[in-house]
């Protein structure tokens, strides 16, 4: 288990990290979110020991992290660290051989890997001449080869297409089926939504959402509404237009609104059944990941145990 027990950093007058505690077993997936500027990066560091807490204590496996925990961790950070003139196989090595992988070894597993990933032929070809999605494959191999039992995932589907997002999705899975406890950083809510067991939000450099997905989702109560017409959608315009409803997404011929201001679901079905032609789905249901996240990103000068789980 990683433990991040009351951890504060500053730097000069700004107060990054002001006494964070989460934790993270082993078999689940922890969501790290934050707006930018929250404190997220700055507590990602710390717990990879590029950077020390002020005051505070990170533990690993009962035991505080350090240089020891670095070969034991795979860290992919959002901005790339690949050594842009170094040929891929060239680079798997050796960053390979930092975490006390032989270079045998290391060549073997990064070639597993590579075919994984459909890119074993990438194996002599430099990293600047790969596009962005193609790096970002080399470096969440490098991350991976070591076999560590902590993994931090920061934006890791970055440049990827949906159908090697979706692969690399499978293979964060089979890394949580495998036991590993994995720190999962992104924006993008509806991929956190799929993929974590738990989240912890941090804004303003403290903790202002910390819980299970299934248990957030819950307290914030069944305020939604999802609808599938034919038909005109002016009454969309005139419920938001009055007050009523804002509006999370919108197509042609469905829409995801949220109930605000005591509006009931009857009056959101009324006005839809006296314009549209068809009405194929109504459902009232828990509000999405990415609304609890504005909800809460917004409002994140409210005191944090107004708003945890």
């Amino acid at each position: 288990m990683l433990k991040v027990n009351t951890v504060t950093k500053r730097f000069r007058t700004k107060l990054a990290v002001d006494a964070v505690s989460l934790s993270a077993s082993s078999g689940r997936i922890l969501g790290l979110l934050g707006p930018n500027g929250a404190g997220k990066t700055t507590t990602i560091r710390m717990i990879a020991y590029i950077t020390t807490p002020d005051t505070g204590e990170i533990t690993f496996d009962g035991k505080r992290v350090g240089p020891w925990s670095q070969r034991v961790m795979g860290y992919l950070p959002e901005e790339r660290g690949l050594y842009r003139r170094m040929k891929v196989g060239e680079q798997l090595e050796y960053l390979g051989r930092l975490k006390g992988i032989p270079r045998t070894d290391a060549r073997e597993t990064a070639k597993k890997w590579l075919d994984r990933f459909d890119a074993a032929d990438w194996w002599s070809k430099r990293i600047d001449e790969l596009s962005k999605g193609m790096q970002q494959k080399v470096q969440f191999v490098s991350t991976v080869l070591h076999n560590p039992d902590l993994l931090i995932f920061d934006e890791p589907f970055s440049g990827l297409d949906p159908i090697n997002a979706e692969l690399l999705q499978s293979v964060i899975l089979e890394l949580k089926e495998e036991g590993k406890t994995i720190l999962f950083a992104s924006h993008r809510m509806e991929q956190v939504e799929q993929l974590c067991d738990d989240i912890c939000m941090i804004a303003n450099g403290r903790i202002v959402l910390n819980g299970t997905v299934r248990e957030i989702k819950q307290s914030y109560g069944r305020d939604t509404v999802g609808l599938e017409f034919d038909g005109s959608s002016r009454f969309l315009d005139d419920l938001e237009d009055a007050g009523r409803i804002r509006v999370i997404t919108r197509t042609h011929q469905a829409t995801e609104v949220r109930l605000i201001d005591g509006t009931s679901p009857r009056q959101v079905l009324d006005a839809a059944l006296a314009e549209v032609d068809t009405l194929f789905r109504f459902e009232v249901v828990e509000p999405p990941l990415n609304e609890i996240f504005i909800s809460v990103a917004g409002g994140s000068n409210t005191d944090a145990s107004e708003t945890s789980a």
